[in-house]
């Protein structure tokens, strides 16, 4: 079955950066879109980015030009670089199927931005 293993998160001060990691297995993931989504308290789960099999990239306008996703296939994970990270960007990500995610979600990994 699909797992989803997150992980990298983390506090750091506004303008700092963070690299989130995901180790997916149970699927075939070379040939699967892949995502990282984010939800902070109280409000709904977002998508943040998302990479095709292809490698083609969507952003949400929100983090556009300050996050890159990447895939690397032959280890089957998927990153989110994060860059001038603003505390609005505080939340627990996930990563998912990119566009269309599994109803099973991983446990997340926690970023904080305060100072």
């Amino acid at each position: 079955q699909v797992q989803l293993v997150e992980s990298g998160g983390g506090l750091v001060q506004p303008g700092g950066s963070l690299r989130l990691s995901c180790a997916a297995s149970g699927m075939r993931f070379s040939s699967t879109a892949m995502g990282w989504y984010r939800q902070a308290p109280g409000k709904q789960r977002e998508s943040v980015a998302a990479i095709t099999s292809g490698g083609t990239t969507t952003y949400a306008d929100s983090v556009k030009d300050r996050f890159t996703i990447s895939r690397d296939n032959t280890k089957a994970m998927v990153y989110l670089q994060m860059h001038n990270l603003k505390p609005e960007d505080t939340a627990v990500y996930y990563c998912n199927r990119g566009f269309a995610p599994w109803n099973y979600w991983g446990q997340g990994t926690q970023v904080t931005v305060s100072s």
